[in-house]
């Protein structure tokens, strides 16, 4: 029997304002791991654990959506419940380093995460796939997105 396909969240990414500020701190949090003596690995934490885990952990990603705009993912390798310094059910997504950048498009705001199914994910950027598209400034697919041209 085939696998069925991964289940993906979609995220705001509160903070960055462009991939590049998402890299930078991604690499700020790493450093400052590593001078903790803690492990390297990007976390992100959030307080709802996703029912459907199972579907994302080690073939999902979390899609970030950047200023309006979907613009990039990171592959979730684990999820990991846990219990807060208050008492408050949490989950840490375990993510990979590298931020792969996707076709963008316009997202309108909403709280928390949501699924999103592998049929209606954006397909990653590069120059295999994307042809001029992947060497173009980030601002600038971003003003094509919302204009519904990419």
């Amino acid at each position: 029997m085939p696998a069925s396909p991964p289940l993906h969240l979609l995220k705001l990414c509160v903070g960055p304002a462009s991939v590049g500020e998402l890299e930078a701190r991604i690499a700020q949090n790493r450093d400052e791991a590593l001078r903790l003596g803690r492990a390297p690995v990007p976390v992100h934490t959030t307080r709802m654990l996703p029912t459907r885990a199972g579907e994302i952990v080690g073939r999902g990603s979390i899609y970030w959506v950047i200023k309006g705009t979907l613009l990039c993912r990171q592959s979730i390798s684990a999820i990991m419940p846990f219990t807060d310094a208050d008492g408050i059910g949490r989950c840490r997504l375990v993510l990979d380093p590298i931020v792969t950048t996707v076709s963008p498009r316009p997202c309108r705001p909403f709280q928390g995460w949501r699924y999103l199914k592998a049929e209606d994910a954006p397909a990653d950027l590069d120059a295999r796939t994307a042809g001029g598209l992947a060497e173009m400034p980030e601002a600038l697919r971003r003003e094509l997105a919302s204009l519904g041209l990419i």
